[in-house]
Parts: structure tokens; C-alpha cells; sequence
């Protein structure tokens, strides 16, 4: 056997202790069908006897009742017949004549039947608890029983009718060891069928089972087989199936990272490497050692820049919360744009606000996030674009919107934007400068305030990025 075989039965497999439970609920569930069905003939059988005991009972009654009466004991004996006997006992509760199912037990049937009432049943065991019987007393005022030639007639005051219940005990008895053997039968019969309908039921999951394996082993493009029938197993086999993407995603995420990475340090690496190599050659002296530092501090510069946003998007990454504070984003805007008004003196980038715009969040991060945006809508159009910064709010939100009217990006790179290290052919080459995480970086900085960003793009028309995050509670300042 296969030591997959060995697991699936194993104590702590799901196939073993359904069918454990499966056992112990047929086992519990027959059992007590056993013995309420003996208890239920049990008692029908008491019923059944005390109802025979009472009719014939009353037929005695009725007789004795006529008037004096002689009887002997073979016409008691046909009267009455098996499994009914009678007791005739004398005012000492002396046996005077007994027959049929009462001869084996006549005296103890006599005196139990004393202790209850005339007319109320009693039950007598026996000593060996095999002799069942059950009596009743009933008074014979008038009755003469001739007991046979070489006795006298007696007068007995009472008679004691009992019935044997041992043979009902013994069907109950018999049915309970026939239910028994049934029950087991049956037992072994539902296991079997259970073990089936469980190899067909779990079959699903064993072939998850082995694409599992197989996708450990390094076949990462195989999924697990789903049929879309809304079965258990098969939201199970979707649910992993889209786990088992994610991560291909996250992988394929981590991957492009570390090569865009690598890439973007290759050039600085490169021009700095460049640089020293041509020193230690002797071929920079003089002004050009000068103008050979000021190249490596700039490649230094970028590295530092693209260090810092990596940093940066690492700890917005690990969920690690932003200081909460009460900012004005309109007080911001203003000084971000007067900022760009300055560095870009030929550009016009005009604002457009509310008096005030309160959010929650942390004033370093958000200047940073309107920074990247006028930053990138500066650098990224042909000079003479007009950029707008427009704040607006509602009841709920403080909306932020940087528009340019510049050439737009094309509607099927508008879903990469926000990719790292991604940039247009045509409106986000190297020549503009910058390494591709500045619209990431937003969209980190905004989801950790709660807010959303779009970005709405049209080639020839211009660019609109749109951010909403909540406002701060009423009264509160920048």
C-alpha cells in the first residue's frame, strides 16, 4: 500500500472519522431501535395479560355471582386452560386446590395476593426469576370445589386467577437477540455501503490532493480541478485555486521587483563605476575631476531617491499605520503649488479650492502624495501645459483632483499606472527623469489614510488624477 493509502486511514484523516462517526451514530441509532422496540412488545405483553386477567376475571365473578356453584378442578382446569391457572385458598389463606400455570407456585401467588386489594393485579417473579406470573384475587362467597372421591368438598373464600407471563418474557427475550444479530448485520452492511459512498464523495478532495502535490513539486501553472456545480468541494477547489493565483501574482510581483530594481541601479552603478574606472586611468584631472563628482553625486542622489521610495512603499506595504492627525489638505495644496510655481516659473499651475478642507492623516505623507502628482503632471507634458489643483468636499469627503491638458495616456495603459517601475512609451520615458514608483507610491500613501485614487486619462485631451479621502470630524483644524 502506498503511503498516500496509509494516510487516508490514518486516525486523524477526515475518510476515518466520518466513518467513526458514522459507526457510533448506526450503532446508537440501531441500539435504540432494539430497545424500544423490546420495552414497546414488553409492555404490550403486560397489557395483553392484564386484560386476559381482568376479562376472565370477570367471567368468574359473573359465575360465582349466580348463586352456590360446584365445580371440580378439571372443570376449573378446562375452564380456564393454559396459560391461566387458579389458586383456591380458605380464610387462613390456605391452598386448597391449585391448576394449571399456578400449581408450581401456588402458596407465594396466595400470600403476594393478599397484600394488594380484590381486583388488582400483582406480579410474582420467582426465585429464579424465570417463573413470571401475575394474579389477581378474586372472592368465591358460595363456591364449592370438589377436589375428587377420596377428598372432601371444600368452601374456599377466595381464588387467586394467574396467568404465566414467562413465555412473553422469552419472546422479548428472543426478539432482542434476533435484533441483536440484525443490528449487527446491519451495521456491518451500512459500514461497507458508507465506506463506498465516502471513496466516491471524497474522491474530489484526493484529486485536490495530488494537484496539490504535483503544484509543490513545481508545476505552478496546474490548478485544482473544479466543475462549477456549487458543491462544497467545489468552492473549496475555487477558493484555493484563487489563493494559488494570488501568490503566483505576489511571486511574479516580488520577481518583477527585484529585476526592475536591479535595473534601475544597474545605470547609476554603471556611470559611477564609469567614472572611477576613468580616474584610475588618469583620465580625469583638473576640471574634469570636478565635473566627474558632480556625476557620481547625482547617481548617488538617484539612488538615494530610489531607496528611500522603495523604503517607503516596503512599510506602507506591511500595514504599518500612518500618524493621525487633523490636516488641511487646502493649506498643503497651496504649498506644494506655490513650491512648483517657483521651480517651474513657465508653467501654469493655478489652484482652485475650498476655503478649507480638513482630513485625518499624517502631513508629511499627504505633501508627498501632492508633490508626486503636480510633480508628474509637470515633468510628463510638453511645456506649456496648464495644470489645475481642484479641492472640493462633501458631507463625507474631501475630493483632490490634479488635471493637465496634456497628450493623456492611451486607455490600455491607463490599468498599469499604478505598477511600479512602469512607465508609457510615450509620455513616461527615462528622458523625463524619475523611477517609475511615483504614482505607487500614491496610491500606497492614500489606501493607508482610507481613501481612494483614479486616474482618468484621454489621448489629446489631458489627465485627470482623482484622490477622495475622508474628512476630519467637524472643527477640526490643519
Amino acid at each position: 500500500m502506498r503511503l498516500r493509502d496509509r494516510r487516508v486511514w490514518s486516525f486523524s484523516s477526515v475518510r476515518l472519522r466520518l466513518l467513526t462517526g458514522l459507526a457510533v451514530l448506526l450503532v446508537s441509532g440501531l441500539t435504540a431501535s432494539a430497545v424500544i422496540t423490546g420495552v414497546l412488545l414488553e409492555d404490550y405483553l403486560d397489557r395483553r395479560y392484564e386484560r386476559t386477567l381482568e376479562t376472565y376475571a370477570d367471567r368468574i365473578t359473573e359465575v360465582v355471582g349466580r348463586g352456590p356453584q360446584t365445580a371440580d378442578g378439571d372443570q376449573l382446569g378446562t375452564l380456564l386452560g393454559p396459560p391461566l391457572g387458579l389458586v383456591a385458598v380458605d380464610a387462613d389463606n390456605d391452598v386448597l386446590l391449585s391448576t394449571g400455570s399456578a400449581s408450581s407456585a401456588a402458596r407465594p401467588v396466595a400470600e403476594l395476593s393478599t397484600t394488594a386489594p380484590a381486583g388488582t393485579i400483582v406480579d410474582y417473579d420467582g426465585h429464579d426469576k424465570e417463573h413470571g406470573l401475575a394474579a389477581i384475587r378474586i372472592p368465591s362467597p358460595g363456591l364449592t370445589v370438589d377436589r375428587g372421591p377420596d377428598e372432601a368438598a371444600v368452601r374456599p373464600v377466595a381464588l387467586v386467577l394467574t396467568i404465566d407471563s414467562s413465555v412473553g418474557d422469552g419472546t422479548v427475550a428472543v426478539l432482542v437477540k434476533r435484533q441483536l444479530v440484525l443490528v449487527g448485520a446491519a451495521l456491518l452492511l451500512l459500514l461497507a455501503l458508507a465506506v463506498i459512498v465516502l471513496r466516491l464523495g471524497l474522491r474530489p478532495l484526493a484529486r485536490m490532493a495530488r494537484t496539490a502535490d504535483a503544484i509543490a513539486e513545481g508545476h505552478l501553472t496546474e490548478r485544482l480541478p473544479a466543475t462549477r456545480n456549487g458543491s462544497e468541494t467545489d468552492r473549496l477547489a475555487e477558493a484555493v485555486n484563487r489563493a494559488f493565483d494570488a501568490q503566483a501574482r505576489a511571486e511574479a510581483t516580488v520577481r518583477s521587483l527585484a529585476a526592475d530594481t536591479s535595473h534601475e541601479l544597474r545605470t547609476p552603478l554603471s556611470t559611477i563605476s564609469g567614472w572611477l574606472d576613468l580616474h584610475r586611468q588618469g583620465g580625469v584631472s583638473g576640471p574634469g575631476l570636478e565635473t566627474a563628482l558632480e556625476h557620481i553625486e547625482n547617481e548617488v542622489g538617484r539612488m538615494r531617491l530610489l531607496v528611500e521610495d522603495l523604503a517607503l512603499l516596503a512599510r506602507l506595504d506591511a500595514g504599518r499605520p500612518v500618524e493621525r492627525h487633523d490636516v488641511d489638505l487646502t493649506a498643503l495644496a497651496a504649498s506644494v503649488v506655490e513650491d512648483a510655481q517657483i521651480i517651474y516659473p513657465r508653467r501654469a499651475i493655478t489652484m482652485a479650492t475650498a476655503p478649507e478642507a480638513p482630513v485625518v492623516g499624517e502631513a508629511n505623507r499627504l505633501q508627498q502624495v501632492l508633490r508626486n502628482l503636480v510633480g508628474n503632471a509637470v515633468q510628463h507634458t510638453p511645456a506649456g501645459t496648464a495644470v489645475r489643483v481642484e479641492i472640493t468636499r462633501d458631507r463625507k469627503d474631501v475630493q483632490l483632483r490634479v488635471v493637465d491638458d496634456g497628450p493623456g495616456i492611451a486607455a490600455q495603459d491607463l490599468p498599469r499606472v499604478f505598477e511600479r517601475f512602469w512607465r508609457a512609451e510615450a509620455s513616461r520615458s527615462r528622458a523625463y527623469g524619475g523611477s517609475g514608483l511615483g504614482l505607487a507610491i500614491v496610491e500606497a500613501i492614500v489606501h493607508a489614510h482610507q481613501g481612494q485614487v483614479r486616474v482618468q486619462s484621454e489621448v489629446g485631451v489631458g489627465t485627470t488624477v482623482t484622490i477622495r479621502l475622508p474628512h476630519a470630524p467637524r472643527g477640526a483644524t490643519g
